[in-house]
């Protein structure tokens, strides 16, 4: 399949399989670090990064102008401030750390973000987003931006990708899989992990907080089916005791693991809806500089 964009090497792509990724942008530091990361965990595969940018201007409306006409030179002028900037990221990454496997599409759109990802996840084999935690006027206590949230609870079918602010890309050594057991897994929801674990040689820790005396036989089931899928890669299982939080429960895991990223699925009930019910700018333990793979259900 070959990858198209604005910018591009010239590659044989007839024996290699291009993966397709959205990487948002607002043009902040916190994109601009979440865009390295996922460049370089692709170092070694041949990848079309959708760097999508997305503007809604306000328009004014007043009965002693022609709001049509103001609103048409408005929107003119924030689309040619979104593609100019989205030519310069281009052109900057040109000249550095050129990776021939690589290629860029630009995407400036008047749409809501979470829209035009799921636009863009329609007619293109995305195999991922990654996005920056926070934007560029983001308070260091948030956990999760409210554009990031969005993109969360808005992509069903694809896997997100997100990038703390201080985050710089480690080979994933350590990975931990947070798990209730409740729900059942599938081989295409956890392809993704699979993927990274297979190419980083990482080991997966399974973290399951222990809220009850022991698990059900649905959770029994569960966590068997999980021990096969995870079979081809190198793995192990944690029980946590539960100690009122468990926010604080997985923050100490991290530490103690050393994890270089954590994943978990998103469905509902779960303990990361949990946490993006949260109010945005409350402060939350979980916040770590550890990048989050959340798979879709």
């Amino acid at each position: 399949m070959a990858c198209t964009g604005h910018y591009f090497y010239a590659i044989d792509y007839r024996t290699m399989e291009c993966k397709h990724v959205i990487v948002p942008t607002d043009f902040s530091e916190t994109a601009d670090r979440a865009l390295e990361y996922a460049r370089a965990l692709f170092r070694s595969d041949t990848c079309s990064f959708h760097l999508l940018n997305t503007y809604t201007p306000a328009i004014s409306h007043s009965r002693f102008m022609a709001t049509s006409l103001h609103g048409s030179v408005l929107e003119e002028s924030v689309q040619n401030a979104s593609e100019q900037g989205l030519q310069e990221l281009v052109a900057s990454l040109h000249k550095k750390n050129a990776n021939p496997l690589h290629t860029f599409k630009t995407i400036s759109s008047f749409n809501i973000l979470t829209e035009e990802i799921c636009n863009l996840s329609e007619v293109n084999d995305i195999r991922l987003v990654v996005t920056g935690t926070t934007g560029e006027s983001a308070l260091k206590d948030v956990f999760l931006g409210s554009n990031t949230v969005r993109i969360l609870n808005s992509a069903q079918e694809c896997p997100v990708l997100t990038i703390p602010p201080e985050a710089s890309f480690a080979p994933p050594k350590q990975i931990a899989f947070i798990t209730d057991y409740k729900r059942n897994f599938s081989a295409i929801v956890l392809q993704p992990l699979l993927d990274i674990a297979s190419t980083y040689g990482s080991k997966i820790r399974v973290m399951h907080i222990k809220e009850e005396q022991e698990l059900s036989k649905y959770q029994q089931s569960n966590k068997s089916i999980l021990e096969e899928y995870l079979s081809s890669v190198s793995y192990t299982l944690h029980e946590m005791p539960y100690y009122g939080s468990k926010s604080k429960v997985i923050q100490h895991f991290l530490e103690d693991m050393e994890v270089d990223m954590v994943s978990l699925v998103h469905y509902k009930h779960s303990f990361l809806e949990e946490i993006l019910r949260e109010p945005v700018i409350k402060k939350v333990i979980f916040h770590t500089k550890t990048p989050i793979l959340v798979l879709p259900e």
